[in-house]
């Protein structure tokens, strides 16, 4: 088992990783709530169905892709649904099974949603970094993620 000291520079490092994290999705969520009506959580599972073959998942891929609980996937899709931006469907090959499709509302609110989100994260987190600090941050978060993963 490793060491469970934590130096003062890697406790200042993970606090200031939680800092910039929370202020930023918080920016986010504000600026994309405002401007075009849409909840952040709601973009990431449209996100994540437009992403998908066929703009479609499985209720457990996008829990998976969102890192939520089933539960809580269900309870935003169970939103999304009265919104009309999704539907569920039976899986045709496993009746337990069932899918998330976006709706062309979806698709069309998603399309409104995108240069104001991708506008934000330029204002708010793109605009601070060269492209060196970006391939370092990436290559330490990735390491990171890999290395949480390998411990399951």
């Amino acid at each position: 088992m490793a060491s469970s000291r934590v130096s003062p520079v890697q406790m200042k490092a993970w606090r200031s990783l939680l800092t910039a994290h929370a202020e930023i999705i918080e920016r986010l969520g504000t600026e994309l709530e405002a401007d075009v009506d849409l909840p952040l959580s709601w973009y990431e599972v449209l996100l994540s169905l437009t992403e998908a073959e066929g703009e479609h998942l499985r209720m457990h891929e996008l829990a998976d892709s969102l890192l939520l609980s089933r539960s809580a996937a269900t309870r935003f899709v169970d939103r999304m649904e009265k919104a009309g931006l999704v539907v569920r469907t039976s899986c045709p090959s496993d009746g337990r099974g069932t899918f998330v499709t976006l709706t062309a509302a979806g698709r069309e609110t998603f399309g409104n949603a995108v240069p104001r989100h991708v506008q934000s994260i330029s204002d708010h987190f793109a605009r601070h970094l060269t492209d060196d600090e970006s391939r370092q941050l990436t290559a330490v978060m990735e390491r990171l993620a890999s290395a949480v993963r390998d411990q399951d």
